[in-house]
């Protein structure tokens, strides 16, 4: 059994983290320290235009899929209405039944075009999972498909000309369960709810003769309860995070345009004591490490977050470690092609995954199709060439359409 718990955790931690970067040889062993957190999918940017400028998108233009990035950007949308599909084949390099899915779409109701609802439903399949037997050909041999889903509503409003925010209700769960028909070991399902804030500011200054536009966001998501795989003996945080961004944009051209953006994301959980950290070879280190690991799982959800700004083993240094950082830019000629760029990064002592992003877009009247490719920067990470699609279609354009028939 102890087979298959490592082989969940390989897909849904160790294999993006561990292996991300395999040249970073010369990492002291207590200095990697990575946040854990329980439903780490939840993490996981389901669509191509953002994952194409480095997971950037806090302060990025509006689109259908602002859900999960900043859902206050849904109140200055430039369309009634849209959904998209969006799905990711992941850690296809290893294995190629794992994947993300998600819908998502929003609607703004009456003719004020100050306010929206949102919605979406991700679903993550972690394939198929064969497990059971000992060693003299015993027990039954069973197969299970792990997944882990989440479905949110969210709704927008503008306070002012230049300024809107957003919350999310959200509600989770991880279907990691199994039982060992011969030991009678056990694994329950866990389910979580969880709630987002979110703020978006844009203004268009004038530089020389050209409007621009100026945006910064922010989105704290994942505010919620814990998780737990065990029946309740022990819990997991949800991922809760911070993320921070700002976006510039401006004309080249009739018609062309270029933008460029900055995230800043921090998880904000309070860090695991380790073991190593204690003198666990005399009864009153073990004793200290075992209360500290309690102390830590007792924490309720909102003190861990405070909690989690200043308990690094490595002080203020290690904190801002935990935070990871990315810049993209995006051209767009006529909102009808888009180019994308952009690099993600994260320190090797929190998950060292790094990599570039690559992305293009077609957008018509009615549908747009997008499309990203990841190039990471260590050759032997599993998330090394990750492809992500997402179809959209716009509401104000579906109208157009079917009025041009009826007439």
């Amino acid at each position: 059994m102890k087979k298959l718990i490592t082989c969940l955790l390989l897909v849904l931690v160790a294999a993006p983290l561990a292996l991300a970067q395999g040249g970073s040889n010369d990492i002291k062993e207590n200095d990697f320290n990575p946040v854990n957190t329980g439903v780490t999918t939840l993490g996981i940017a389901p669509d191509a235009r953002s994952t194409g400028m480095g997971y950037l998108g806090a302060a990025t233009d509006p689109d259908v899929n602002s859900q999960y990035w900043n859902p206050s950007k849904y109140a200055f949308g430039y369309s009634q209405g849209g959904m998209a599909l969006s799905y990711t084949p992941w850690l296809r390099k290893i294995v190629n039944d794992i994947f993300l899915a998600e819908l998502a779409g929003y609607w703004k109701p009456g003719s004020g075009d100050n306010q929206a609802i949102s919605a979406s439903f991700r679903y993550f399949s972690l394939g198929e999972v064969t497990f059971g037997g000992n060693q003299t050909g015993g027990g039954a041999v069973q197969t299970i498909n792990p997944y882990e889903m989440a479905f949110d509503l969210g709704y927008s409003r503008k306070l002012s000309e230049h300024f809107s925010m957003g919350v999310v209700l959200r509600y989770i769960l991880s279907d990691l369960s199994w039982t060992d028909t011969y030991t009678s070991e056990s694994n329950s399902a866990a389910s979580a709810f969880s709630a987002d804030i979110s703020g978006y500011y844009v203004s268009y200054p004038m530089i020389g003769r050209n409007e621009c536009q100026f945006a910064w966001g922010f989105n704290l998501s994942n505010i919620g309860t814990k998780v737990s795989y065990d029946h309740g003996a022990n819990n997991a945080f949800l991922p809760t995070n911070l993320r921070l961004g700002a976006n510039f944009m401006f004309p080249l051209a009739d018609y062309h345009t270029l933008a460029f953006g900055v995230d800043a994301n921090k998880l904000l959980v309070p860090t695991k004591p380790r073991s190593k950290d204690y003198d666990t070879s005399t009864p009153e280190g073990q004793l200290e490490y075992e209360e500290a690991v309690q102390k830590w799982n007792d924490q309720s959800p909102i003190a861990g977050i405070f909690k989690s700004f200043s308990d690094a083993p490595g002080g203020f240094k290690e904190e801002l470690q935990e935070i990871t950082w990315s810049l993209g830019a995006e051209y767009a000629y006529n909102q009808q092609f888009f180019a994308r760029m952009g690099y993600y990064y994260e320190n090797a002592n929190k998950g060292g995954r790094s990599y570039f992003g690559f992305g293009a877009g077609f957008s018509l009247n009615v549908v747009r199709l997008d499309a990203s490719y990841l190039l990471a920067t260590s050759q032997n990470s599993p998330l090394d060439q990750t492809l992500r699609f997402t179809l959209s279609f716009d509401l104000d354009g579906l109208r157009d359409l079917l009025g041009k028939r009826r007439r």
